[in-house]
């Protein structure tokens, strides 16, 4: 029933920066709705939403009160209604994100455990630990949190118990049981209104003292085999960055991420701005052309290998905690090697909203509900309104690039030589040809400037440098149907190009 996911290409939306459909500066469900035309036309199979659920907004939504409830800024539970019919009837599904593993301090579950010792929805401890916020109501003693101090963890136990802490319960305990039921009737309330699946945030984090991420694998297979029986139309992303470990964990497939291994640093990780996470010393799709795909390779066999076809790996060009794709001085005219290489390798392709046009990663703006995460990095830039014409956008819930040759969906889809038809004609040449998509075959043929690899009939090259570059290879013998700036094995500065052999 999954089988659509196959070759899917998904699109990822950032709810309140997407389109406003009332006028109030924030994007809405509405908005969204109004603009399904534009995600039909581009040739998207699915979105997924970042939370829409009722929430503070102390971590944009990431913090939620309320898992049944559409927050008022997106509208109702029946602008989700209708959103998910109108996707659906241009080919569209509707994935939510779903956060599993902690809520809101002002959800009613943790004011209720707030004041009552028995309730062990959560991690509690009768004193002051290391890492442990201090009770909020009459409950002695204090919580764990997941990310920020007004998340609390919920308890889904620890994989290590110890009598000298006595929160440490095990997996099978009430409270780790009861969160786990929570989890399927939540979904099942959202799959039963016509969403197709969720991206699971942090997926990885459930089960504490996990080493192996054994005990939280087992969690989410157990998930897994009930969703599968109970809705066996609907599929499970994961926030997890490890696809060896999250496919057989429970996952219909999992992105490669930018907080672990190297595949997707080594990849797009220009060093545009700095982060928690270590800076690659030069990515592969980098203008200096000091970068090699060989990170990216060496990880996506391994994970292609522990998977053994049971699911997928996606390859997303951003996301909403991560440098957009381009960043710093990596400009538009770069992202085609980078889109023709995303829309023929057999990963499940995931498109950051605005980065088919090249919309740009904006430094120096305010800390926007959570967006500071540390000292020298805010999400914030990545989070910017969807630039739909030259006018402001009506979206004001960040400032827009301030830059007045920012890109935008009016003039680009207007000119058939713009980045935006670039990635169109990938996605439509990827649809028509199984080849180009998850199972098809891949021979890697030259790992270095330019990439080069064979799909079936067609045979890809992508030179991501600004010099020329030619492969040690012999000239594909058949006719080029996609590219620019390429003779043969040889490919100009930033040069891609798709032959269909003979």
């Amino acid at each position: 029933m999954t089988d659509w996911l196959r070759d899917a290409v998904l699109y990822q939306i950032y709810p309140q920066s997407f389109a406003d459909g009332n006028g109030d500066g924030i994007g809405d469900l509405a908005g969204l709705e109004s603009r399904l035309e534009y995600l039909a036309w581009l040739g998207v199979d699915a979105v997924w939403l970042n939370p829409c659920f009722d929430s503070p907004m102390g971590d944009a939504g990431y913090d939620v009160r309320d898992y049944r409830t559409v927050d008022r800024r997106y509208g109702t539970q029946d602008d989700m209604v209708r959103l998910v019919e109108s996707a659906r009837s241009k080919g569209i599904r509707v994935l939510l994100d779903l956060v599993a593993g902690h809520t809101s301090d002002q959800h009613a579950w943790f004011r209720a455990a707030a004041d009552d010792p028995s309730d062990d929805r959560y991690i509690w401890s009768d004193g002051q630990v290391t890492g442990f916020v201090p009770s909020p109501g009459s409950r002695p003693g204090s919580y764990l949190p997941n990310f920020f101090s007004f998340q609390p963890a919920l308890n889904f136990g620890y994989a290590r118990t110890d009598p000298a802490e006595p929160w440490r319960q095990p997996v099978d305990a009430e409270g780790p049981r009861r969160n786990r039921q929570e989890l399927r009737d939540i979904m099942t309330h959202w799959i039963d209104l016509g969403v197709s699946g969720f991206r699971v945030d942090m997926a990885a984090s459930l089960v504490k003292d996990d080493p192996d991420r054994a005990e939280t694998a087992k969690l989410w297979r157990e998930l897994r085999g009930w969703i599968d029986h109970r809705h066996p139309q609907a599929v499970l992303l994961s926030e997890w960055s490890d696809p060896k470990v999250a496919v057989p964990g429970g996952f219909h497939a999992d992105f490669f991420l930018h907080f672990s291994g190297m595949a997707f640093r080594s990849l797009w990780d220009n060093g545009a701005v700095k982060t928690r996470w270590a800076k690659v010393e030069s990515c592969f799709f980098d203008a200096a052309g000091l970068g090699s795909p060989e990170d990216f390779l060496a990880e996506w066999r391994e994970a292609v290998e522990a998977i053994d076809g049971s699911g997928h790996i996606s390859l997303p060009t951003s996301n909403h905690d991560w440098p957009r794709l381009a960043s710093g001085a990596r400009t538009a005219e770069q992202l085609r090697a980078a889109y023709t290489f995303l829309l023929t390798w057999p990963t499940l392709p995931a498109i950051y909203y605005g980065d088919e046009i090249g919309m740009r990663y904006v430094p120096g703006l305010p800390d926007v509900e959570g967006s500071q995460i540390t000292p020298d990095y805010n999400r914030a830039g990545s989070r910017t309104p969807m630039q739909w014409d030259k006018a402001d956008p009506a979206v004001t819930y960040l400032p827009a690039d301030p830059s007045p040759d920012r890109p935008n969906v009016a003039d680009q889809r207007a000119d058939p030589g713009s980045l935006l038809h670039t990635v169109r004609d990938l996605i439509a040449l990827r649809r028509a040809n199984p080849e180009l998509g998850t199972s098809g075959e891949v021979e890697v043929l030259h790992a270095g400037y330019p990439l080069v690899y064979r799909r079936g009939r067609f045979l890809v090259a992508v030179n991501p440098g600004a010099a020329p570059a030619a492969a040690p290879i012999d000239p594909p013998r058949g006719r080029l149907i996609f590219g620019a700036g390429a003779e043969g094995a040889r490919l100009d500065g930033f040069g891609y190009a798709i032959y269909e052999l003979v």
